[in-house]
């Protein structure tokens, strides 16, 4: 079953890290990262850009219309996720758990119900 881990973010707290404590984050993430791609549970990991890089597209009469991004208007945002196939929900849950960044801020598990990109 396949999961998707989502972790939250803004940048005043990407701003209060230290430049020498970059190093350290980094290397944990990488080593949770390798870890569970060796086990063949993660699937992807991507961390996304900068909140300003954030655009939305709707179609207003036909005509696709751009605007900046995010949709919410909220302090945090979504930073990064990871896709995970586990065997169950247990599973997703403690991998969720050994997440780095999880010792200070909780890490979303949804569970995917469709996976049509998969079936083209």
């Amino acid at each position: 079953m396949k999961y998707l881990l989502m972790i939250y973010g803004n940048q005043e707290k990407w701003n209060s890290i230290p430049a020498e404590e970059w190093p350290v984050f980094i290397a944990r993430q990488d080593a949770f990262n390798t870890k569970y791609r060796e086990t063949g549970e993660l699937l992807g990991a991507y961390g996304l850009a900068d909140v300003v890089a954030a655009r939305l597209v709707r179609r207003e009469g036909g005509a696709p219309a751009v605007t900046d991004g995010p949709y919410l208007e909220t302090k945090e945002y979504m930073a990064s996720f990871y896709l995970l196939d586990v065997e169950s929900e247990e599973r997703a849950l403690e991998i969720a758990a050994e997440m780095p960044s999880a010792d200070v801020d909780p890490i979303e598990v949804w569970p995917i119900l469709h996976e049509a990109a998969a079936d083209l």
